[in-house]
Order: structure tokens, then sequence, then C-alpha cells
């Protein structure tokens, strides 16, 4: 059994929701993103998503495009990837997943890219950019290396390329709740949740639910309607602000316990098929900033 299938069995057991962490690798800098890394999981996160600094990231928004390229400029190179992996492998017990586009796949070669990442300790691979029907020889690579190799769906996403998600996917299905990259917006669209409804009617995997979660809130809100969410530029936007690393941490460790606790059993704010609200303003309470409502 996967690190993501025990996660999301020994979850469903007791009616409780899974929070997905993203970070940049490298953001700051290496170093400081496995310390921060570590910080999150300790305060409530259940399994981390770590992204590959990319320079042409085109599914992200401004706050998760700066956190690369701080990585980048602080020396990012692919295999640090692989370095980070081992090293939180060796400290924590959650899944960890690799966030990459397929360029850098291609460039290694998609076999030993996936056996490097399952080597390093790593559970499962998300790439945004590669749709389904071009997933074969990565989703092999996977399989055989034992990831899970996590599939992406839209709200525009017809039931044909629902159905082949299931077909090349395992661990969970990535919903994204907004098409377009990610980005500041201060409304969820409502039919999200009858997005999130079609997928669990077409496919048989975990359903987590990314872009536009970043508050208690709405995390709480989307809870009825899928198994996991995933929060990144609430947390990435933390970095960013800067004031060293004791503070940055003091406000990821406060957002994660936050996020976790709306995600408990009978936190749900609203009724199935309600608009749900995510403002800027409200994920940046602490900063005053602006900053992307994303994954």
């Amino acid at each position: 059994m996967s690190r993501l299938e025990a996660l999301f069995r020994e979850l469903s057991a007791r009616d409780g929701r899974a929070l997905i962490a993203y970070l940049a690798v490298g953001d700051p800098d290496l170093e400081t993103s496995l310390r921060l890394a570590e910080v999150v999981v300790d305060a409530g996160a259940d399994a981390l998503e770590l992204g590959v600094p990319y320079s042409d990231p085109l599914a992200d928004g401004p706050t998760i495009q700066a956190a690369g390229q701080r990585a980048l400029a602080a020396g990012f190179r692919l295999d640090d990837l692989f370095r980070a992996v081992a090293h939180l492998r060796a400290r924590l017990s959650v899944p960890l997943l690799a966030m990459t586009y397929v360029n850098p796949v291609l460039q290694r070669g998609a076999g030993r890219f996936a056996a490097e990442l399952a080597r390093a300790g790593g559970d499962g691979l998300l790439v945004p950019d590669l749709p389904p029907e071009e997933a074969g020889e990565l989703r092999a690579a996977s399989r055989e290396a034992g990831l899970d190799f996590i599939p992406f769906l839209a709200p525009t996403s017809t039931d044909e390329r629902m159905r082949l998600a299931a077909e090349v996917g395992s661990g969970f299905v990535y919903c994204v709740s907004v098409t377009g990259v990610t980005g500041a917006r201060r409304r969820l669209p409502a039919e999200v949740t009858s997005f999130l409804a079609r997928v669990r009617a077409r496919v048989p995997l975990p359903v987590a639910v990314g872009f536009g979660v970043s508050t208690p809130a709405s995390a709480a809100r989307l809870r009825p309607c899928a198994d996991a969410i995933v929060v990144g530029s609430a947390l990435v936007a933390e970095i960013g602000r800067g004031g060293g690393e004791a503070a940055v941490a003091r406000r990821m460790r406060r957002r994660v316990r936050q996020l976790k606790a709306a995600l408990a059993p009978g936190r749900a704010l609203a009724r199935p098929g309600v608009g749900v609200v995510d403002s800027v303003e409200a994920a940046e309470v602490d900063s005053r900033k602006p900053s992307d409502s994303d994954r």
C-alpha cells in the first residue's frame, strides 16, 4: 500500500480530510526550504507537494512564479529536488510529492526521473502541463518505480478526459477549482461543487482540490466536496514577505494550523452549491499585501 493510499484510508475511517501543502524547493534557498517544509508538517500538513522551480511555469501565478525565481537565483538545480526528497524522507513519514513541468522530466528522461524520485523516497508525481492522452510513458515509468501518477482535471474537463484520468492516475485526482493560471480572485465559482461531484461520479480516486483555496473559510466550505485541499500561495507568500526565517516559520505554522482546524469533522461552513468566498484580503490578513489565492 502506498503512503497516499494509507493516508486517505486512515482519514476516511475518521471522516478526516487531508491538507496538502505546496512549497517550492529551494525557496528562498535549499536549506531554508527544507526546514520550512518540516515546520508545515509539524503544524499539521498531511502531505507535501514539492514544486520544481522552472523558468516558464505556465500554470502558476505571480506568487509561485516569484518563489521559483528566488530558488533559481539561489542556484536551484534539478538534482536538488532529489536531495531535498531524500533529506525530508529521512525525517518525515508523510507522502512527498514532486510537482514539475514536463520539460525537466524529458530532459532527465522519464524513466530516470521517476527512478531517482522513488529512490530518494518520493511517493508521487504531478505534471500539470502533461495531458493524460500523452502521459503513457511517464505513467508507465512512475508505475515501474512505485510512484503514484496524479492526474489533473479542470471544470472544463469532459467525461472522456475524466475517464482517461481515471485510467492513468493513482493516489488521487487533482481538481483545479478554476480555469486558467493561478492568481488572485475574490470568489471561487459556485459551480466548483457540481464539478467535484462530477469527478467523484466518474473517477474512483480520492479527490483533492486546489487553485483558489487559501483561507480556513474556503477550506471548510470545500470539506463536504473533497478528500483533500491543496494550499500553496498562502504559504509561499509568507516567504516573500520576509522578516527572517523564525518569523516566516511562525506565520506558516499559524496558517497551517488554522487550515487544518477548518478541515476537522463538523467544520463545514456552507451547503454544497453555495459560492465559496476566498478573498485576497482574508488570505493575507496578517500582511495586508495581495497574493495569489492558489493551490
